[in-house]
């Protein structure tokens, strides 16, 4: 461990993963610690169904819940939109050949006590229960704008400048309340109403990518990898030993050392590593970070798919609730997987529903997700301090990843990693750089 490093990282969380990789790409010399014997951090898979139980202080599972090594329960799960930020990167530093993706079979919205599918195109828009005749000619017609919509082209603007707010640009089409909360929630991703004041082209972007990811596979815009997101961070371990990187697992950090207010090292025990930068997540550094909120997270095992209505339910899906729907500032998510997935034995599910704190009964603002999931065989309640870096790290060279939000999506997740990287190298990641797409020919994986 006495050596030099370009920069350590501490902690095996998803962020400092794809970061390692990233640096790993760029030449970076890489030494990568973790305080627990197992990868993942916050966002671990849990594995065997023992260690969920333990977790969470109760006895063993009962017998009927099957093979305990059949259960990779994710912490924080996430889906991937099949042309997002992420899958670009992972593909950009080569960890998904040891990966492989399905894609979830359905994206749901919440409206007036029921789960409606999402339309994502003209025709499905055209056939949707969420919406009234002469509103989805309307709808229709924003998704035809949004597709046709380039920034460096003012003739296919109509009227609606990049800079106009989202509220005027859906007033421009007659929308009402629930096709805009839809809209905004489910197909822009945004976990709250802050966007309806901002820019309309930052929405227009979101809802292509949505179209663009959904054209990819065709059931849904998310992808998530087969035996949950624990593979990414092994993956991305096997690949630095390719570049060169060290990984430490069990490996404590008892200190970061300064001089003169710059980072030099990290300490563990007796020894001291050398580095020009430390990246890591907040619980390495409490004295430098900040709560800016709460998130509760319920890990849900249940016997049964989620009831969406229709005959045959999915086994994988999302489902977000508007935070209108129900009275709140924040969205509520719920998400479900099964053995497809490879993350249950047959005929179980593991299911997630989260939402950003906004009360003193945290438990009480996930009913309405905890309500589409019933019956529940049993449920993990977690809440959790979110925090973020009290500055950018550029002066002292700590940079600090901020703790992984309510969302069940990585868009927010892939825009704090592009920023640390950013913080750290003096530019932003080159997206240009990545030419490949997840089923390129000479790639093993695939999504199925």
């Amino acid at each position: 461990m006495d050596e030099e490093y370009d920069v350590i990282l501490l902690g095996t969380g998803l962020k400092e993963c794809v970061l390692a990789g990233l640096l790993g790409v760029a030449g970076k010399k890489i030494l990568h610690m973790d305080r627990n014997k197992y990868y993942g951090g916050e966002s671990a898979s849990m594995t065997p169904l023992e260690d969920l139980y333990s977790k969470f202080n109760l006895p063993s599972p009962p017998s009927d819940t099957g093979r305990g090594r059949d259960w990779n329960v994710d912490l924080i799960p996430k889906f991937l939109m099949a042309n997002g930020l992420l899958v670009k990167l992972l593909i950009h530093t080569g960890v998904t050949r040891y990966l492989e993706f399905k894609c979830i079979e359905g994206s749901y919205v919440y409206k007036g006590q029921k789960i409606h599918k999402v339309p994502a195109d003209e025709r499905e828009a055209l056939g949707s229960s969420l919406m009234g005749l002469f509103e989805k000619r309307r709808f229709r017609n924003l998704l035809v704008w949004i597709n046709e919509y380039d920034e460096k082209d003012p003739k296919t603007y109509k009227d609606i400048p990049p800079n106009t707010r989202m509220i005027d640009a859906f007033k421009k089409f007659g929308l009402d309340q629930d096709t805009i909360d839809f809209t905004g929630h489910a197909l822009a991703l945004h976990s709250d109403d802050d966007y309806l004041e901002k820019p309309a082209l930052e929405s227009i972007k979101r809802i292509k990518l949505y179209s663009e990811s959904l054209a990819r596979y065709g059931k849904s815009p998310y992808l998530y990898p087969l035996y949950g997101l624990g593979e990414l961070p092994q993956g991305f371990a096997r690949l630095s030993a390719i570049y060169g990187g060290t990984y430490m697992l069990d490996k404590p950090a008892d200190e970061i050392v300064y001089e003169n207010g710059v980072v030099v090292g990290v300490r563990s025990g007796d020894q001291t590593a050398r580095c020009k930068a430390v990246i890591c997540d907040p619980s390495y550094a409490p004295d430098k970070v900040k709560k800016v909120g709460r998130v509760i997270r319920a890990v849900c095992l249940l016997r049964h798919p989620v009831s969406v209505g229709s005959n045959a339910s999915p086994i994988s899906i999302q489902i977000i609730i508007p935070q209108k729907q129900v009275q709140r500032h924040n969205d509520i998510y719920v998400c479900c997987m099964g053995q497809s997935n490879m993350v249950t034995p047959k005929d179980w599910y593991v299911a997630l529903v989260s939402t950003t704190v906004e009360t003193n009964n945290p438990e009480n603002e996930i009913k309405p997700g905890l309500a589409l999931l019933e019956p529940i065989y049993q449920k993990f309640v977690s809440v959790s301090d979110l925090y973020e870096p009290i500055d950018d790290g550029t002066t002292s060279k700590l940079f600090i990843t901020s703790s992984y939000d309510a969302t069940t999506h990585f868009e927010s997740t892939c825009l704090d990693i592009l920023d640390v990287y950013r913080r750290y190298m003096g530019e932003p990641f080159d997206f240009s750089k990545v030419t490949r797409g997840l089923d390129a020919d000479d790639s093993q994986e695939g999504a199925q």
